[in-house]
């Protein structure tokens, strides 16, 4: 098996100053996680990787950079699961921990559960020396911006939000195995212990080495109330194409929820794609030392993999 991965940086509509940033940042990711597949390394420690590159970006709205709580506070979410054995894990509402996907695997592989939350998840960040960082430095100015913005009467956290969405990340490696990694600031100036659907299992991400993976983006409630990441999959267990899955999925969020968002799929052969029903969203992907990228419908740049890490 050749191996695949594809990561996204959130889907919405990205203003025309950051959209290189993005690009770039997407990019390393996705070069970061073939590093370690092209290695023999396994699809778990692949998307976990890719995603602490854009945890560690400031530009992103997740680790460092994630968008504020209506108290003025970071509140984080993101998942991790292995498509070999269905186990997963998940943490919510977590603060000052840089890396909230290592974490999430930690719980993965150290607890009997699945999803451990905010003073949970925190005394066992602690159990585990995962070192807690101060609150603000995972606060940029542009999130204080957009949060004191919308403490202002008639303003509209949701059109604020745009531009800010989850990342993830989805691979398979040269074994078949397959795993997703999803994690998130969630919503600006959300209510406080507000969960999205990135932590929900089958909503923000899934993965089975049956039929493939997936991490989704975009409106967090519309994404729960649809199930949107185990409905595509199961559109793809009923004969689609990764592509076709997609957009099912996504017109039938929009139809039946009015719900905006994006997602990336690779299936068990390999197969893959990005679609997205919102303006934009960044995406990545690299296969047979290809790398693509795009922000805009439409848009898929092809480079050598070599060629982009000069």
């Amino acid at each position: 098996m050749k191996p695949v991965i594809i990561v996204h940086g959130g889907a919405g509509s990205i203003m025309k100053e950051y959209e290189e940033g993005y690009r770039t940042g997407v990019k390393r990711a996705a070069l970061r996680g073939y590093d370690i597949l092209r290695e023999g390394g396994d699809a778990l420690t692949a998307v976990e990787e890719a995603v602490v590159v854009l945890e560690d970006d400031p530009l992103f709205n997740a680790g460092h950079g994630s968008v504020l709580n209506e108290e003025g506070e970071v509140e984080m979410d993101a998942i991790i699961m292995d498509g070999k054995d269905l186990t997963s894990g998940a943490v919510s509402a977590v603060k000052c921990i840089a890396n909230p996907i290592k974490l999430a695997r930690l719980v993965m592989e150290k607890t009997d559960h699945m999803l451990l939350t905010c003073k949970g998840a925190s005394l066992f960040a602690k159990a585990q020396g995962i070192p807690e960082v101060d609150g603000e430095q995972l606060i940029t100015e542009r999130s204080r911006e957009r949060w004191r913005k919308n403490l202002t009467p008639g303003s509209n956290p949701v059109a604020f939000q745009l531009g800010l969405g989850t990342v993830g990340a989805v691979a398979i490696d040269c074994k078949g195995n397959v795993a997703c990694a999803t994690s998130t600031g969630g919503m600006t100036n959300k209510m406080v212990g507000r969960v999205g659907d990135t932590a929900c299992i089958g909503s923000g991400g899934y993965a089975n080495n049956n039929i493939g993976a997936i991490s989704t983006t975009g409106h967090g409630e519309s994404i729960m109330k649809v199930t949107l990441a185990r409905l595509i999959l199961h559109y793809m267990e009923e004969g689609m194409s990764t592509e076709d899955a997609a957009e099912a999925g996504l017109n039938y969020m929009k139809t039946r929820v009015d719900g905006s968002g994006g997602v990336i799929v690779v299936n068990s052969t390999g197969e893959w794609t990005a679609k997205f029903s919102t303006k934009q969203m960044s995406w990545a992907a690299v296969q047979d030392d290809q790398l693509h990228v795009g922000i805009y419908s439409g848009e898929h740049e092809i480079v050598s993999a070599a060629s982009a890490k000069q």
